[in-house]
């Protein structure tokens, strides 16, 4: 999708940021919020001082979701265990039986 119908689709608001970047960061309104209609998902981006560094990540993450929503689980395939894997594991199990049953022994008392 390109970037003008991506952006077409959304609601672009932009707020100030608080935290670290000092005065430019705190009196700016640099912080995106992107919110994209169709879907419903909202991203936020204030980790720089520029709005278009901010909405320029913001739009990213939102690709990301996007693509991440639209990715649809491959459907597993069942698969069955061969008849000679079954009794390699009986003859395994057997065998692991009676190692166990020769250490325990009777015990002279």
């Amino acid at each position: 999708m390109t970037a003008d119908g991506l952006e077409a689709e959304c609601d672009l608001e932009f707020f100030t940021a608080g935290g670290p970047g000092g005065q430019h960061r705190n009196k700016t309104a640099s912080a995106v919020r992107i919110k994209h209609r169709p879907s419903g998902i909202v991203v936020v981006a204030s980790e720089r001082r520029s709005q278009h560094q901010n909405r320029a990540e913001a739009f990213d993450r939102l690709r990301a979701k996007l693509a991440a929503r639209a990715h649809r689980q491959k459907p597993r395939t069942k698969t069955k265990p061969t008849r000679a894997s079954k009794t390699r594991r009986i003859e395994a199990k057997k065998h692991r039986g009676a190692t166990k049953a020769g250490r325990r022994g009777g015990g002279d008392d």
